[in-house]
Parts: structure tokens; C-alpha cells; sequence
């Protein structure tokens, strides 16, 4: 083992990090971007350390540890984009000026090696530790914890090594003129210090792919054209609230919900503007619906909400209340004109004991009727006399 070895082995450990971040970069993943980038600087300033006895210390010294600085900062941005942050932060900006500005004085003006390395530890011990706290205190609820405990304790682990490794040079417990020295407390020190990203770029691949299981999660349970839920998804959470109330007596009505004659829609609009009417509805009734109520798209121009703890009379209410403020705004179309449409409604309340197919099969006798009494209207099942 001497410092040229490990730095070889890095470089490479960066070349396939580039490769396999590479590939994703088509999923259009925030931050993925700038975690090439950085593996991309990291190999150039590490070619540039391999140099040093070979080429001027302005590349060798200077422009390495920037490069490598900015390595950090980079890799800091693609976190902070993956977890919806943007913009450079100003302390990162201002570490990097500083890093320069410190090996260059450092190196000609007063040379000092200790203070050299005491500086860009400093620095890097920053950049990890912010990383460690973002990714903590940002990770969305919903998601395992695994991927991104993974990220944070490697990045805790790399800012207390760099910590360590400050203060033993800044306190001059170790001296030495040059940085590849072949000692063993250097190589030790040097393999934390340039092992960071390359073991951080697996977790930037695990973040990667469980924002990838989130999107495919996602394309399952939501519909793509207007956001509602999936019909899978829709009976799924559904089932859970009739299970829930059978457990606990509650009330839960269903509403079978059908756009009115949408076909001539889109005979007379087209299929796009009969895609922005879908859009357009699904939006106002996202605008009704309460917390906790369960809204989806199950085909077409057909809907159903599950309301629980609701009664069938007060889902009645709240569906006319829907209907009011489709007739107060109706769809602008890009031409500017106004499309007024309507839906009629057929309503439910669940029985213990019986399946959801039972209470759907109701509430849809129950929508049949609305539709031939004239459409437009919310029709309860007991008033119909549907079952």
C-alpha cells in the first residue's frame, strides 16, 4: 500500500461511479447531474495529486485541492437538488474561496503543510457533516430509512475522520513535508480523505433507484392524466376504509361518479380537450373532497369517492356542494371559450359485513337512475329504492 496506489484505486472506483450514475441520468433524477460531475472533478484532481513531484505545484498543490474541494461542494448540490434544495449555498461558496486562497499561501507565501491540510480538512469535515444533516432532517416521511441512514452515517463518519485528521496536523502532532508520504498514519489518513465520494456514490446510486421504486409506486397508484388515484389503488384504500368501519361501527359511503354525455365531447372538441375536461373536473373535486375521503379514477369518465365517516345523506350535501361549484366555473378552453358540463352522481352508504363490489353495485343502480332521470343530479340508492 503507498498513497500512488490509493490514489490509482480511487480513480478508477470514480471512473465506475460515473459509469453507473451515468446510466441513470435519463430518469432525470435531481441531483444525479451533479453527482457525475463530481466524480468527474474528483478524477481530475486526483491525477493531479498523482503528479506532484512531476509537475509545477501550481497543478499539483492548488489546483488539486480545489478541484477536490469543489468535488465536495458539487457532491453537496446534488443532495441538496435530490432533496428539493437549490442554489449553491453561500458558506460552501465561501469555503472553496477560502481553500484557495489558503494552499496558495500556504505554499509560496509561508509554506506550511500542516496548515494546508488542517484547511482543506476543515472544509471537507463541513461539507460531509452538512450533507449528513440534510439528508437526515430532509428525507420524505414515506420512505425507507435505509438508503438515506446509509448516506448519513458514511457522511458522519468521513466529516469525524476529517475532523480528526485537522486537528492532529493543525495541533501539529504529526508533521511532514509532502502529501505522499508513504508513513502509515498518512495513508491512512489520505485513503479517508479520497475514499469519501466513491463510497458516497453508492449511496447517491441507492437514493437513485428509491426514487425510482417511488416513481414506479407512483405510475401504479395514481392515474397520469389527472392525478387521482389508480383504480388498483382506489379499491385497495377503499377496502381498508370498509374494514376499518366494520371494526368500528362508523358510517362510509361510496359515490359512483359519471361525467355527463362525455362522449359528444369528445366527438365535438376532440380527444385532447376531452383529456383537459378529465383534468378540469378531477381539479375541482380534489378542490371538495375533505381530508381522508378517497377520490379515483376507475375508467374513462367514470369516478368514485369513498367518504368515511360519512353518512349517505351527508355525502349527498357535500356532492351537490361539488356540483354547484362545476356549474360556477366550468372548462376555459385555449381558444377561450367556456365549456359547461355536467355529472351525475349515484350514492351509497355501506352495510356491515358486505363486500365493497356489493356497495358499489348499489351505488351504480343507483347512478343509472340519475342518469335517466335527466343527469345532473346526486341520486341516493335508499331513495331510488336500489336495494
Amino acid at each position: 500500500m503507498n498513497p500512488v496506489s490509493i490514489l490509482g484505486v480511487t480513480v478508477l472506483s470514480g471512473v465506475m461511479a460515473m459509469a453507473v450514475l451515468g446510466s441513470l441520468l435519463r430518469a432525470a433524477i435531481p441531483g444525479v447531474g451533479c453527482w457525475v460531475v463530481a466524480n468527474a472533478l474528483s478524477i481530475v484532481a486526483l491525477i493531479c495529486f498523482a503528479s506532484q513531484g512531476h509537475v509545477h505545484a501550481l497543478l499539483s498543490i492548488l489546483a488539486a485541492n480545489v478541484l477536490l474541494a469543489a468535488t465536495a461542494l458539487t457532491g453537496l448540490e446534488g443532495f441538496r437538488r435530490f432533496l428539493g434544495r437549490t442554489g449553491l449555498p453561500v458558506a460552501g461558496l465561501v469555503g472553496l474561496v477560502a481553500v484557495g486562497a489558503g494552499i496558495a499561501y500556504w505554499t509560496w507565501v509561508t509554506p506550511n503543510f500542516n496548515a494546508r491540510v488542517a484547511l482543506v480538512s476543515a472544509f471537507h469535515a463541513g461539507i460531509n457533516a452538512t450533507i449528513a444533516v440534510i439528508v437526515l432532517r430532509k428525507r420524505p416521511p414515506e420512505r425507507a430509512k435505509y438508503s438515506y441512514c446509509f448516506v448519513a452515517v458514511t457522511a458522519s463518519l468521513f466529516s469525524a475522520g476529517h475532523a480528526v485528521r485537522g486537528m492532529t496536523y493543525g495541533l501539529g502532532l504529526l508533521s511532514q513535508a509532502r502529501l505522499l508520504e508513504s508513513s502509515a498514519i498518512n495513508i491512512a489518513f489520505l485513503a479517508l480523505g479520497i475514499l469519501a465520494l466513491p463510497t458516497l456514490s453508492i449511496g447517491m446510486v441507492m437514493l437513485a433507484h428509491d426514487r425510482m421504486a417511488d416513481r414506479l409506486r407512483k405510475l401504479a397508484s395514481i392515474d397520469d392524466l389527472t392525478g387521482a388515484f389508480a383504480r388498483r389503488e382506489f379499491f385497495a384504500r377503499a377496502d381498508a376504509l370498509l374494514r376499518s368501519a366494520a371494526r368500528t361501527g362508523t358510517p362510509v359511503t361510496f359515490a359512483a361518479i359519471d361525467i355527463d354525455h362525455f362522449k359528444s365531447i369528445n366527438d365535438q372538441y376532440g380527444h385532447a380537450a376531452g383529456d383537459k375536461v378529465l383534468m378540469h373536473f378531477v381539479s375541482i373535486v380534489m378542490e371538495v373532497v375533505r381530508t381522508g375521503d378517497v377520490f379515483g379514477r376507475l375508467g374513462g369518465e367514470e369516478f368514485g369517492v369513498v367518504c368515511p365517516a360519512t353518512s349517505a345523506g351527508e355525502a349527498v350535501v357535500l356532492l351537490n356542494r361539488l356540483r354547484d361549484r362545476l356549474a360556477a366555473s366550468g372548462y376555459q378552453s385555449g381558444s377561450g371559450a367556456v365549456l359547461h358540463y355536467t355529472f351525475s352522481v349515484g350514492v351509497d352508504q355501506y352495510r356491515a359485513g358486505e363486500p365493497l363490489s356489493a356497495l358499489m353495485a348499489r351505488a351504480d343502480a343507483a347512478l343509472y337512475l340519475a342518469k335517466a332521470s335527466g343527469r345532473n343530479r346526486v341520486v341516493e340508492a335508499l331513495q331510488a329504492g336500489v336495494g
